[in-house]
């Protein structure tokens, strides 16, 4: 498709709203709205949500304000690199194209295979540049210590990547949800945005479209009794020693001892002193407010703050493969052993925009 259609139909769709989802503005339009209760009087949280969004947890480079008008949220929309994406790929095949003369095999995942969402994040009405909103330049605040962790960190994953199947990263073993999505926080991947809450007056579940994961988090009358039932740390879990209890109409959910591995990989890195907090809001019909803190000075020079919007999906979840019986393991190991064989180091591909996606070279009908 011709870039100048292209840009025109996401200009339409800005426009329109489809963009950014009319019904993300309920929670300011409706400044009055009571959540529905259940049995016992607490606001519902239970159903579908969606945390689909081109807003990210740190702000982009070059973006100094957190809150931006519909039309600098429009420009940002335009030039963020899913949307480069999905034009590039609108239309008919080109095959006379050099598409794949760069041989990033990571090309694969084009756009059909992506769904991060086609709106930035409307919280409260504003549309946000960032998650983070403490600090105030939307970054985590890593602190030296933190940067020396994490680089000791990357040279060791790097020093053993594709020995085997135990070294390659939890997401690509299908132990663990891809970017994040699991938490603690829980943050909005390329695809499978989707989460599935189902509350009781014990216990919260929370299941994750993504590789699909499922946090229990038991729920206590009050914050004392909630924190005097965390688990021994030895238990080190995946997504860590969830535990909850009700501040009024806001579920709090504090979770420390994330499973070291996890924690090590990120994209929130965590110590054995990391704490994260978790605040569930019901803003509106169609909005579930979300945030998370995280504390822990031995990657951070101070505890950051994140904002997000859970929006409301009428769509049912459904089972998610994690590479079809990870069949996919033994063709990535297999090419990391032909690649030794050739005296190449293996590594870890560019990525989707590793490398920028080429000129046609036919240019003949555009």
């Amino acid at each position: 498709m011709n870039a100048k259609i292209s840009s025109g139909i996401v200009q339409a769709l800005v426009m329109s709203g489809a963009l950014f989802g009319s019904s993300a503005l309920h929670a300011a339009d409706k400044p009055n709205w009571s959540p529905p209760r259940t049995a016992d009087g607490k606001p519902v949280i239970s159903g579908i949500w969606s945390n689909a969004s081109m807003t990210n947890l740190q702000r982009p480079p070059g973006v100094t304000k957190l809150v931006v008008s519909r039309d600098e949220a429009a420009a940002l929309v335009k030039a963020n690199p899913f949307m480069r994406l999905i034009e590039a790929d609108s239309g008919p095949s080109d095959l006379n194209d050099n598409l794949l003369d760069d041989k990033n095999a990571d090309r694969g995942y084009n756009a059909f295979w992506v769904d991060p969402g086609n709106f930035l994040a409307s919280i409260n009405g504003e549309y946000r540049t960032s998650w983070i909103v403490e600090p105030a330049n939307g970054q985590m605040p890593l602190s030296d210590s933190g940067r020396a962790l994490l680089k000791v960190a990357r040279e060791k994953r790097d020093a053993n990547l594709y020995q085997g199947p135990e070294a390659l990263p939890l997401p690509e073993r299908c132990l663990i949800a891809f970017s994040g999505a699991s938490g603690p926080g829980m943050l909005n991947p390329m695809y499978n945005n989707n989460y599935q809450i189902v509350q009781t007056p014990t216990a919260v579940l929370i299941n994750v479209e993504m590789v699909h994961d499922a946090r229990i988090i038991p729920v206590a009358s009050d914050k004392a009794t909630a924190q005097a039932s965390h688990r021994p740390a030895a238990l080190n879990k995946w997504f860590g020693d969830p535990v909850g209890w009700w501040e009024g109409d806001t579920l709090v959910v504090e979770t420390t001892n994330v499973n070291r591995q996890q924690a090590s990989q990120g994209p929130i890195y965590l110590s054995e002193q990391g704490k994260v907090v978790e605040r569930f809001t019901r803003a509106s019909p169609d909005q579930l407010n979300y945030e998370f803190t995280v504390e822990d000075p031995a990657y951070y020079s101070q505890p950051w703050r994140a904002e997000m919007s859970f929006n409301a999906r009428k769509e049912n979840m459904y089972e998610y493969a994690c590479h079809e019986g990870n069949y996919a393991m033994e063709g990535i190991l297999r090419g990391a052993r032909n690649q030794e064989a050739q005296g190449i180091k293996p590594s870890q591909g560019p990525g989707i925009f590793g490398t920028p996606i080429p000129e046609k070279k036919n240019k003949g009908g555009q």
